[in-house]
C-alpha cells in the first residue's frame, strides 16, 4: 500500500455535490497541487481547485485528514465539488497525474482501513451488509455488526479462552505442583459458561434469511391460481397468467418487503397430481420448469400449497385460493382462504406471513451472523466442548488452541487472501 489511491465516494454523476476521496501517502501532494497549500486538519475550507496548468476546475469544500486517526487508518483528503461530470472527469485526471496515484478498485478503501487495523472482518462484513440494506430490519443488523458488537463479543470470549490456555500450559509446565493441576481443572470447567454462549448464539436466525428474505415459495398443480396470487402478494404482475394449463414453465421470484420484513416471494411451474411428470404428456420445457420447481420446495422457508391437501409437502400452508369461483374444490381444514381477484382473504394471509417471518429474523438488539462466521463459532464451541470431556492436557491445551484459531479467523487474524478479494470486490468503488 506505497500507491495511494482516489475515486468518487458519492452517488455517480450529475449530482448537486460530488466527493472524490483520496487515500495514501500523497494525500497531501494531491491537496498542495489542486489547493495551493494544505488546509488545517479536520476544517472544511471553501478552496479553488486547480491542475497542474494553473487551469480553474471548480470550487470546491476541501478537507484534510492526517493519519492514523482516519477512516483508512492513513493519510486522507476530500474533495466536495460540484457534482457534473466533467467537473469529476477532470478533477480525476488532475489527482491521475500525479506520482504513484491512481483510481481505486471496487472495495480499496474499506481493505485499506481493515489491513491498518481500523476495522476488523467482522466489522467489515457488517459494513457490506449495510451498504446492501433494503429494509430496516437488515440496517439494525448490519449497524450493529458494522459497529463492532460482534467482535466485541470475540474478544471477550478470546480472553477468557486465553487464560484457561495459560493456566493449562503452566500445569503442563509445572505437573509437579499439585495446587497448579487443581486450578487447572477448575480453570477449564469454567470453559463450559462460554459453551452455553456460543450455543445461544448459534441458536439465532441466520443472517441469510435476513440479507435474501424469508423465501416463500407458491407450489400445486397446473392452473390452481398460483400466479395470481404470486402477482398480488408482490403486487404487481410480474408473473403471466392465463387458463391454460402450464403457462408458468420456469421459476420467477421478486423480493419484497412486507411492514419492513423482508420476503422473497417465488412462482413456480405445476406439479401434476401424484407427482406424476411423463415428459412425453407434459413435453421437455415443461418438464425442466417441473425440475426446479421441486428444488425450490427443498429450499423454501415456507411453502403456500394450493394443491390436494393429501399432496401437501413439508413446511407448507395448505390455501384455498380461488374462493370467487364455482367449480373449486373445497379444502377440508386449510390455513387460509381466499381470491387473489377480489382480495377475499389476502390481508389475513399478508398478516400471517409476516408474523411468521418476524419470528424467524433476529430480535431488536440481537446480531444475526453469516455463513462464514455460523461455521466458525461451530468450529470453537466443538472444540471447547471436546476440552472439557478429555483429561489429556496436551489434548485440553490443542483443542483450546484450535477455539482461539476460530476466533481470530472470525475477526481476520488468519485468512485468506482469495476470502479477502471475495469480500472487498462485492463494495463499490470509492468505498
Amino acid at each position: 500500500m506505497t500507491d495511494t489511491i482516489f475515486a468518487l465516494s458519492s452517488g455517480s454523476p450529475p449530482a448537486a455535490i460530488g466527493v472524490v476521496r483520496v487515500s495514501g501517502p500523497a494525500a497531501s501532494l494531491a491537496l498542495c497541487v489542486l489547493c495551493g497549500k494544505v488546509p488545517p486538519p479536520r476544517r472544511a475550507s471553501l478552496q479553488v481547485l486547480r491542475d497542474a496548468d494553473g487551469e480553474e476546475l471548480d470550487k470546491a469544500l476541501v478537507l484534510w485528514f492526517p493519519g492514523p486517526r482516519t477512516a483508512t487508518g492513513e493519510d486522507l483528503a476530500e474533495f466536495h465539488c460540484h457534482g457534473g461530470r466533467a467537473v469529476i472527469a477532470r478533477i480525476e485526471q488532475a489527482l491521475a497525474r500525479l506520482p504513484d496515484t491512481r483510481k481505486a478498485v471496487a472495495g480499496e478503501f474499506t481493505r485499506r482501513a481493515f489491513a491498518n487495523g481500523v476495522i476488523d472482518l467482522a466489522e467489515a462484513e457488517g459494513l457490506a451488509d449495510l451498504l446492501a440494506a433494503e429494509t430496516e430490519l437488515q440496517r439494525r443488523n448490519a449497524l450493529a455488526l458494522a459497529g463492532g458488537e460482534l467482535s466485541r463479543r470475540i474478544g471477550q470470549w478470546r480472553q477468557r479462552l486465553l487464560g484457561a490456555s495459560a493456566a493449562v500450559e503452566a500445569a503442563l509446565d509445572f505437573s509437579d505442583e499439585d495446587d497448579v493441576g487443581a486450578s487447572t481443572v477448575d480453570l477449564v470447567k469454567d470453559i463450559a459458561p462460554l459453551t452455553a454462549e456460543l450455543d445461544d448464539w448459534l441458536a439465532r436466525p441466520r443472517a441469510e434469511v435476513l440479507k435474501e428474505g424469508y423465501r416463500v415459495v407458491l407450489a400445486g398443480p397446473p392452473n390452481s391460481g398460483k400466479s395470481t396470487l404470486f402477482n398480488a402478494l408482490v403486487e404487481s404482475e410480474a408473473a403471466i397468467t392465463a387458463p391454460i394449463a402450464g403457462t408458468t414453465r420456469d421459476v420467477l421470484s421478486r423480493p419484497v418487503a412486507l411492514f419492513g420484513i423482508p420476503f422473497t416471494f417465488v412462482d413456480t411451474a405445476g406439479l401434476h397430481e401424484g407427482g406424476v411428470d411423463p415428459v412425453e404428456a407434459i413435453g421437455p420445457v415443461e418438464a425442466i420448469g417441473i425440475e426446479r420447481a421441486r428444488g425450490e420446495l427443498l429450499v423454501a422457508d415456507l411453502v403456500l400449497w394450493l394443491g390436494d391437501e393429501v399432496d401437501r409437502p413439508d413446511r407448507a400452508w395448505d390455501i384455498e385460493a380461488r374462493i370467487d369461483c364455482a367449480n373449486r374444490k373445497p379444502k377440508q381444514e386449510p390455513r387460509h382462504r381466499l381470491s387473489a381477484v377480489t382480495g377475499d382473504g389476502l390481508a389475513a394471509l399478508r398478516n400471517d406471513l409476516i408474523l411468521t417471518a418476524t419470528s424467524a429474523m433476529p430480535a431488536p438488539g440481537n446480531v444475526a451472523i453469516n455463513a462464514r462466521q455460523h461455521r466458525l463459532l461451530t468450529e470453537a464451541r466443538s472444540m471447547l466442548a471436546a476440552s472439557i470431556e478429555v483429561s489429556d492436557l496436551l489434548l485440553v491445551a490443542e483443542h483450546l488452541r484450535v477455539a482461539r484459531a476460530a476466533f481470530d479467523s472470525l475477526i481476520g487474524r488468519t485468512t485468506t487472501e482469495d476470502m479477502l478479494d471475495t469480500l472487498f470486490g462485492n463494495f463499490c468503488i470509492g468505498k
